[in-house]
């Protein structure tokens, strides 16, 4: 373990934001965690895949980097099987591995960036799964007392793109690992999305969970930027929730917006054509824009300040408030 000075965290955020950290330090098990926090007493900043932040400025504290890695079974049956896995495993790493075991329910959540331990943090979603539908229990070090404390399911809070540990436990907690239950029998969900017409196109009509996998990775390559070739840390906003009756006004106008009913009578509206619709999509600044294929995603073409994209999301967040009433709400750390 070896604690750094004064280093650039350029590679270590998609988005590429070039700003510095007073120190920096990558562990690997909770002893040296431990020994981080006995022995330095600064501000610190845990980051994982650096997927899901956005740097505006220096970080005057110290950095720490969750490299603990494990994939052990920790219960299984014929039909099922529970897998504790380490925080610091990049999370698409850990879906193939699922996949090429033939654990299913995993799959429709292919080639999300970041790693495992950030995806209870914001209750990942895509193609019709949340992970909380998955997660048994996550393992969390407590910053405060230094104890091991396990969340179960219930205990996360989960909500939409959200949990108790982006809310009233933020920064409360060091997520060490997350245990989840997967299926040895494979119960295909191709309903989401464009899931079935890029399998139509794949010529497949009984999908495996390798080929749903291979579906969504395909769309998501076309929609959305690779974070290796252009800065970006994938859908920047939050789908919003809205009543009915505020639908029911916004499909007056546009009959063709997109909403999805919520078990509690609300309705899901989707960010992208909102931000599209309010003319953002491709528009590009300097350095900096909104992706041509798709508005929700903020890109940094190289050499863009955090600053400066965050001032384009507000920029959006405001031309959509003026536009649909709706205000939206990142869903990136800003730091």
């Amino acid at each position: 373990m070896e604690i750094k000075e004064h280093i650039s965290l350029k590679s270590y955020n998609t988005f590429g934001i070039d700003v510095f950290t007073s120190k920096f330090v990558e562990i690997t098990d909770i002893d040296e965690l431990k020994e981080i926090l006995i022995e330095n007493n600064q501000p610190i900043l845990i980051l994982g895949g650096g997927s899901n932040i956005l740097f505006t400025k220096d970080f005057d504290g110290i950095v720490i980097k969750n490299n603990i890695k494990e994939i052990n079974i920790v219960k299984e049956t014929n039909d099922e099987i529970q897998l504790k896995v380490g925080a610091g495993e990049v999370w698409h790493e850990f879906v193939l591995f699922c996949i090429e075991n033939n654990y299913a329910g995993i799959e429709n959540l292919s080639l999300i960036p970041g790693n495992v331990g950030a995806s209870p943090m914001q209750n990942i979603g895509a193609y019709g799964v949340e992970v909380k539908d998955l997660i048994t229990e996550v393992e969390a070090f407590d910053l405060k007392d230094y104890s091991i404390k396990i969340f179960s399911n219930e205990e996360c809070e989960f909500g939409y793109r959200s949990s108790i540990f982006k809310t009233s436990e933020k920064g409360n907690y060091f997520i060490t690992s997350v245990t989840f239950k997967l299926n040895k029998r494979a119960d295909i969900n191709t309903s989401y999305g464009a899931i079935e017409k890029e399998l139509e196109r794949m010529n497949i009509s009984s999908p495996s969970i390798k080929n749903v996998s291979n579906a969504v990775i395909n769309i998501r390559s076309n929609k959305l930027p690779d974070p290796k070739k252009i800065g970006n840390s994938g859908s920047f906003f939050k789908n919003p929730i809205v009543p009915k009756e505020q639908k029911d006004k916004i499909l007056e106008d546009y009959a063709d917006a997109p909403n999805y009913s919520q078990p509690d009578g609300s309705f899901k509206m989707a960010a992208g054509w909102l931000i599209e619709k309010c003319g953002w999509k491709g528009k590009r600044i300097d350095n900096y824009g909104v992706h041509e294929n798709q508005a929700l995603v903020i890109v940094n073409y190289g050499g863009a300040k955090g600053s400066d994209i965050f001032n384009l999301s507000a920029e959006i967040i405001k031309s959509v408030k003026e536009t649909f009433g709706i205000e939206l709400e990142r869903e990136v750390n800003i730091i």
